[in-house]
C-alpha cells in the first residue's frame, strides 16, 4: 500500500483515491507520525511553515513531492537526492494574472491614495494614468505570463513579452535593454533562480523612464530591494509588489513607508480558484503515479514512480 501525505483533512473528500494508495494528513507543527518513513508521495502545505519542507529529510521512502506552488526554489533546498519534484504550474495562473492586472490598474489609477482619503472623508478627485495606451513589458512567457498577456489584451496596451528564449511574439533577453526605456509598466512573472536573482537591479531600474511602474508577482529576490527603494525615495518610479525581499518585511522596514509603492501580502494565487484547480492537478498526478505513468509538471526528475 503506497502512502500519500496530504496537507489538509478535506482533501481526500475531493479525490478518488486510486487502488493501492492510502492517504493521510500531516501539517507542519504537528508531531511526526510513526509512518513518516513509509511516505512515498508528499504534498506539502501551501505557504506552510519551513518544517513542512524540512520533513522530507525524514522520509527515506519518498519518491515524489508535489508542491502547491509554481515556484519551487524553497522546496529544492530540502529535496532529497533521487526524489521527483513536481510544481503546481497552471493552478495559480488565473488568480495571479488577475492580481497582476489588478495591481497595475490600482497603482496607475491611484487607488491607494483614494483609500487613504476615504478614511479621512476627503473627496480626492484627480486625473491619473490609464492602462489603455500603456507600453507594457512583461517578463515571463510561462503559463502565468501567458495568462497575464491574455488578460491585458482587452485593455488596448502595447505589450512586449520577454523570455529567456526568443520566439514568435516573444523577445529574447538581449532585447530587454532596448525595451526598458520605452516601458510605462514592467510586470515580472518569471521563475526565481540564480539567473534571475536581482535581475531588476540598479541599472535595470535606471533604464526605465520617469514615472514607470514595476509590478512584481514573481518572487521577491528577483528585485534588488535597496535599488528599488532608492528609486522610490526620489519619487521617480512606482511599484506594486505582491512579493518582497525580505518577505514579509519587518515592521520597521523602509518598504512599508516608501512613496509610490503598493504592497499585497503574497496573495497572488491564494483565492477561491486555488483549491478546485489544486484538487484536479493532484487527482491527475495520483492517477499517473498509481499507474506508473510519467508525472506532469516535473521540475526535477528522480527515480521512476513505482506503481
Amino acid at each position: 500500500m503506497t502512502l500519500v501525505w496530504l496537507p489538509d483533512d478535506d482533501w481526500a473528500e475531493h479525490l478518488n483515491v486510486p487502488s493501492g494508495v492510502r492517504v493521510d494528513v500531516w501539517r507542519g507543527g504537528q508531531p511526526l507520525p510513526d509512518d513518516v518513513e513509509q511516505v512515498a508521495f508528499y504534498v506539502p502545505e501551501y505557504m506552510g511553515q519551513p518544517a513542512t519542507l524540512e520533513v522530507m529529510g525524514a522520509m527515506p521512502g519518498l519518491q515524489v513531492v508535489q508542491t502547491l506552488t509554481a515556484g519551487v526554489d524553497d522546496a529544492l533546498v530540502h529535496l532529497p537526492s533521487g526524489v521527483t519534484l513536481c510544481n503546481a504550474a497552471g493552478v495559480h495562473d488565473a488568480s495571479t494574472a488577475e492580481l497582476a492586472v489588478g495591481l497595475t490598474i490600482a497603482s496607475l489609477r491611484g487607488f491607494p491614495g483614494f483609500l487613504r482619503a476615504q478614511d479621512k472623508g476627503i473627496w480626492l478627485h484627480a486625473r491619473h494614468d490609464a492602462l489603455a495606451d500603456c507600453r507594457v513589458v512583461l517578463l515571463g512567457a510561462g503559463s502565468v505570463g501567458r495568462a497575464i498577456a491574455a488578460r491585458l489584451a482587452p485593455f488596448e496596451v502595447d505589450l512586449r513579452i520577454v523570455a529567456s528564449t526568443a520566439r514568435e511574439g516573444v523577445h529574447g533577453p538581449d532585447e530587454l535593454p532596448g525595451l526598458l526605456p520605452t516601458a510605462d509598466v514592467v510586470i515580472l512573472a518569471i521563475p526565481y533562480g540564480p539567473a534571475t536573482h536581482h535581475l531588476v537591479d540598479k541599472p535595470f531600474l535606471a533604464a526605465l523612464p520617469d514615472g514607470a511602474l514595476l509590478v512584481n508577482v514573481a518572487r521577491g529576490p528577483v528585485v534588488d530591494t535597496e535599488a528599488l527603494l532608492a528609486e522610490l525615495a526620489t519619487g521617480r518610479l512606482r511599484a506594486a509588489l505582491d512579493v518582497t525581499d525580505p518577505e514579509p518585511p519587518p515592521p520597521d522596514h523602509a518598504l512599508w513607508h516608501a512613496p509610490n509603492v503598493l504592497i499585497t501580502p503574497h496573495v497572488g494565487g491564494d483565492t477561491s480558484a486555488f483549491l478546485p484547480r489544486a484538487w484536479r492537478l493532484l487527482q491527475q498526478q495520483l492517477d499517473r503515479f498509481a499507474a506508473g505513468k510519467p508525472l506532469a509538471n516535473v521540475v526535477r526528475a528522480g527515480r521512476e514512480p513505482i506503481s
